[in-house]
């Protein structure tokens, strides 16, 4: 990611006759700017691989949990799926474990006890995504601090000057508009990511909802059997 970002920038300043500058002149020429713009993406990259493969783990542990306890409360084995969620460490372990301990407490129980455990367990899942959001608007918005005070010093420098030469003003706004092309260029893959995960998360609600309501009708059936016998 971090060379994409610096490939995508040096693409963008090009000088002279295909002469490209390189990524240590982009980084110089870029400014004090550079150096917060660094620190978005450092974290940005952490934040990324943390999240990747925390998902990717829990999703694991949730595909194996859900086709033996969904089997289990089919069948009517409560105590057995119980067992198995107070054995695992997977996220709908922990929704359905708070269900099937109240199974005998009534419907509404059970169902309280589901919604309260899967809202802890979905802010679990989305742990980390607001620093994605946060980077991803934050790096485009110091890619234009950047560019304005670029702008206010190349001002700055003909009024010094005392006249107006082409090369000192192309040459400013060159060096302003490269804090603007570091902000978007990292803004845009971590966004992309922060979506990506943003859609991983919700693809494991939905299967754990699934599983708890397949638990809540076995629940209430047994329910409605002994209230009519």
């Amino acid at each position: 990611m971090i060379v994409w970002t610096l490939a995508a920038i040096q693409e963008t300043v090009r000088l002279g006759e295909g002469q490209a500058l390189n990524l240590v002149e982009i980084w110089n020429a870029g400014g004090f700017m550079m150096f917060p713009l660094g620190f978005c993406l450092a974290v940005g990259i952490l934040v990324i691989i943390w999240k990747f493969m925390d998902l990717m783990a829990k999703a694991a542990r949730n595909r194996s949990l859900l086709g033996e306890v969904d089997d289990m409360i089919a069948q009517g084995r409560l105590d057995e799926a119980l067992g198995l969620c107070e054995e695992s460490k997977a996220p709908a372990a922990q929704v359905l474990r708070a269900g099937l301990r109240r199974h005998d407490e009534g419907t509404e129980r059970v169902i309280q006890a589901v919604e309260n455990a899967g809202a802890i367990q979905v802010a679990e899942l989305e742990r980390g995504l607001v620093w994605l959001a946060t980077l991803a608007n934050v790096a485009p918005l110091l890619g234009f601090l950047g560019t304005v005070i670029g702008m206010i010093m190349a001002f700055q420098a003909i009024e010094i000057a005392g006249e107006v030469e082409a090369t000192l003003v192309a040459g400013g706004i060159k060096v302003a508009l490269i804090t603007t092309a570091a902000g978007l260029t990292i803004a845009i893959p971590i966004n992309i990511m922060h979506n990506y995960f943003v859609t991983r998360v919700d693809r494991m609600v939905i299967d754990m909802e699934e599983s708890t309501g397949k638990m809540i009708d076995v629940l209430h059936e047994r329910a409605t059997h002994r209230a009519a016998s």
